[in-house]
C-alpha cells in the first residue's frame, strides 16, 4: 500500500507537533525524493534562530517518535533532516556563493549532470563561472564541476 506524500506530511505533522514546544515552532514538514533518497524535512525555528545543537536535540526527540507510527507510513527508507530556513538560507547571487566556499551546500540544477539534478556537499571553489563541489555518492567522495548557468537554486545546507 502506497501512501501519498501529502498524507505522510499530515501524519508526521500530527505526530511531531506536540513535542516541538516553545520557544521552538514547527514551520513546515516536507517529504520527497532528493536525488535517489527520500528525505523527510522538518523545518523548525525559534526567535533567536536554530543552532546545530538544537537540531541535534530535536532529532533525538523526533527520530524515535517517527519509529512509533503504526502502520509505518513510509514506503521506503528515508533520511530525516531537521533544520531551519535560517541555517539553509538561499544563495541567490554570485557573491553569496563566493562567501559560501568552504560551506556545506545544496545545489539544484536546471539540467542533470550524470543523471543527477540535486547535489549536496562541500562547496570547495567558485570562480564566478563554475562551482566545484565535493559530495558523497554512497560511501565514496566525488567531485563535480557545475556550470553556474545551470544552477536553478542554491542554498546552505546542514550536515547531520
Amino acid at each position: 500500500m502506497s501512501i501519498a506524500a501529502a498524507d505522510i506530511i499530515a501524519i508526521v505533522t500530527e505526530t511531531v507537533s506536540p513535542v516541538i514546544k516553545a520557544p521552538f515552532e514547527l514551520v513546515d514538514v516536507e517529504y520527497g525524493k532528493l536525488g535517489g533518497d527520500y528525505v523527510l524535512s522538518i523545518l523548525v525555528d525559534k526567535p533567536e534562530g536554530i543552532t546545530v545543537e538544537d537540531t541535534a536535540d530535536l532529532t533525538e526527540v523526533i527520530s524515535p517518535l517517527l519509529d512509533t507510527i503504526k502502520p509505518d507510513p513510509f514506503p521506503e527508507q528515508y533520511m530525516l533532516e531537521i533544520s531551519s530556513h535560517g541555517l539553509e538560507r538561499p544563495l541567490k547571487t554570485k557573491e553569496s556563493l563566493e562567501n559560501a566556499v568552504g560551506s556545506y551546500v545544496n545545489i539544484s540544477l536546471y539540467q542533470a549532470i550524470d543523471k543527477v539534478k540535486v547535489f549536496e556537499g562541500d562547496l570547495v571553489a567558485f570562480d564566478g563561472d563554475e562551482l566545484t563541489l565535493n559530495y558523497k555518492d554512497k560511501t565514496r567522495t566525488k567531485t563535480v564541476t557545475i556550470p553556474y548557468q545551470t544552477v536553478a537554486k542554491a542554498r546552505l545546507a546542514v550536515k547531520l
